[in-house]
């Protein structure tokens, strides 16, 4: 059977090239909202991190109707940190719209997913979007997409891609530049036309991957997927399928997508994108199938973690202050519960009862985790991210990343010898609308901390992207920070007078009237080497004047990190310590002298 009246694509872009917003407009126009209904611009970035950050972290499906087709569309992230969620959602579609910004044409992690579309043999439609810009270049992306395609070796029907410019900020679609339009009519006739529509057996027994999973208060788990064939009904028996194993389960309600709302129905057939609910212990990448004669599919793939970070409970002077979830088996519980839905990230317990090793696909994959942890009132401490090696053929090897840098030409010398340093390699270069884009293989390692230096180096007009390029041998050492930190060493709350008198020794971290404890990082040294410092030093009071005791103090705005910033900043004896209030940057052992102890025995 084909059912001609469905369609299921996904979208896939670089970050921030309008995503997100071309679904919004889809869904404008095909009045899932009423008439006078006030819409949220990015409905499909549910929650406040996406918004905030303008990304996609969570894949999420939707459905709009058009001239009689159901056309279900999933947004997949944009960003490389996040690819376990796209190469599960992948296996859900049958065509992918691939989305280019018409003036900075096919990034890195555009050709990552797009890669992975490409050798699931999925049909492509190429969207240029932002044609509205005053620096657009269409014609030259389209050409940079061709060679896109050829490098990734597509095969002659996916070369033979159809064009659709947009701007969907403004909600309209020509398949020519040259053609007057007003909607997003051209897109939905393009997609509806060359997307091919799910075919199958719906009388077979019934095969259902599970490729997503939600949580709800209410009802508890909910498994997302597509039905691959036969069909599905509330109260069915099923046997669910995880490689030789197998057990049986009850299918609770079923849900198809209208719009962004799940809907209720008595069944669901061969190629429809449902959701289900009944089954607690289901997880991803299993197979629900009949459960007379139950058949496993395929299971999937994912990326393995490239980085690891140790999670511990905190144990600062300030423990429990500012925090609803302080215990380790609050942290092991919470961090247990992620790796259920989060399929690329990977949680073990270490020798201490306290502390537990996370591995992600990247720096950005784990700091969104924590963020989203101290949200919920979680309060924890975290060490230096590091790479996982990996035994290949009896050599050390270490993942690489693929690294773009587009940066005003001016700036170029410096950008090149920060990551010579780094040990990077220059693959290519190009001049794009004035910019340079030098591309470079890098370690993985290398990256830890290069954001904030490209920034400081190219004035704020650096523009990085990175994306997962393979393993290598050991590439060698890499500098590690060039300063060292100013520590606290008693507690009590800084003065004006106490930060005066260090701020000439380096940066700092802290204002006045702040809470402090010893061994937390208040600033950095201009030199090399840690400094131990008293913020909270008092003006002791005599009967004699001095010519200058009246002097103002003036203080230089304290340095405020951010969760990624602190995270590059710290080395490998620091720990960030993570509460629902504060950042603050602190040393692994707090006491100046068990610190000097275990300098002098680890040389």
């Amino acid at each position: 059977m084909i059912r001609e009246n469905l369609r299921n694509v996904a979208i896939i872009a670089h970050v921030d090239h309008g995503k997100t917003t071309l679904v919004d407009a889809m869904l404008k126009q095909s009045h899932i909202f009423r008439e006078n209904e006030k819409v949220a611009d990015r409905v499909m970035d549910s929650n406040d991190l996406e918004r905030e950050r303008g990304i996609t972290i969570l894949s999420k499906n939707t459905a709009v109707m058009h001239n009689g087709v159901k056309i279900n569309i999933v947004d997949t992230p944009g960003h490389a940190d996040f690819g376990g969620e796209v190469q599960r959602v992948l296996n859900m579609v049958d065509g992918v719209l691939l989305l280019v910004d018409a003036f900075e044409g096919p990034m890195p992690q555009t050709k990552y997913v797009l890669k992975k579309a490409l050798e699931q043999g999925l049909k492509p439609i190429v969207v240029i979007n932002k044609i509205d810009r005053p620096d657009q270049r269409v014609s030259e992306v389209e050409e940079e997409v061709l060679e896109l395609f050829m490098e990734l070796e597509a095969n002659d029907d996916q070369l033979d891609f159809p064009v659709v410019y947009a701007s969907a900020r403004d909600g309209i679609a020509k398949l020519s530049m040259d053609d007057e339009s007003d909607n997003m009519d051209p897109l939905f006739d393009v997609l509806i036309k060359e997307i091919p529509a799910p075919e199958g057996d719906v009388d077979a027994p019934l095969q259902f991957m599970v490729t997503t999973l939600d949580y709800d208060e209410y009802v508890g788990k909910v498994a997302v997927g597509r039905i691959v064939r036969g069909r599905m009904k509330p109260n069915q028996q099923v046997a669910i399928l995880d490689g030789d194993s197998e057990r049986k389960g009850r299918i609770g309600r079923v849900y198809t997508y209208n719009g962004l709302k799940r809907v209720e129905t008595d069944e669901a057939i061969m190629g429809d994108i449902i959701a289900f609910i009944g089954i607690e212990d289901i997880n991803i990448g299993e197979t629900v199938a009949d459960a007379e004669k139950p058949e496993a599919l395929p299971s999937i793939s994912i990326d393995e973690p490239t980085l690891s970070m140790i999670f511990s409970v905190n144990n600062s002077p300030f423990a429990g202050k500012e925090g609803d979830f302080v215990t380790s088996r609050h942290l092991r519980d919470r961090l247990f519960r992620e790796v259920e839905t989060n399929v690329s990230m990977r949680v073990e317990e270490t020798e201490s009862p306290d502390s537990f090793k996370v591995s992600g696909r990247g720096e950005l994959h784990i700091a969104v985790l924590i963020e989203t942890m101290r949200r919920e009132g979680y309060e924890m401490q975290v060490g230096k991210p590091k790479v996982i090696y990996k035994r290949i053929n009896d050599q050390l090897c270490e993942p690489l990343e693929y690294l773009t840098v587009d940066v005003p030409q001016e700036f170029m010398g410096a950008v090149m010898e920060n990551l010579g340093q780094r040990k990077a390699e220059l693959i290519n270069m190009a001049e794009v609308a004035g910019y340079l884009r030098m591309e470079f293989v890098i370690p993985a390692r290398g990256l830890i901390g290069f954001r904030a230096q490209l920034l400081t180096a190219t004035k704020g007009n650096g523009i990085m992207n990175h994306v997962f390029h393979g393993y290598a041998p050991y590439k060698g050492d890499i500098p590690g920070r060039t300063r060292g930190a100013l520590v606290a060493f008693e507690n009590g709350e800084t003065t004006p007078y106490g930060l005066d008198s260090i701020q000439n020794r380096g940066t700092l971290f802290v204002g006045p009237n702040e809470e402090v404890y010893m061994g937390r990082i208040i600033g950095e040294n201009a030199r090399d080497t840690d400094m131990d410092v008293n913020p909270c030093k008092t003006k002791h009071l005599t009967n004699t004047r001095s010519s200058s005791s009246d002097d103002a103090v003036r203080l230089v705005p304290p340095r405020i990190f951010s969760l990624e910033q602190a995270l590059e900043w710290i080395n490998d004896d620091e720990l960030v310590e993570v509460t629902p209030k504060s950042i603050r940057m602190r040393k692994a052992i707090l006491d100046r002298s068990a610190r000097a102890k275990a300098a002098k025995n680890k040389k």
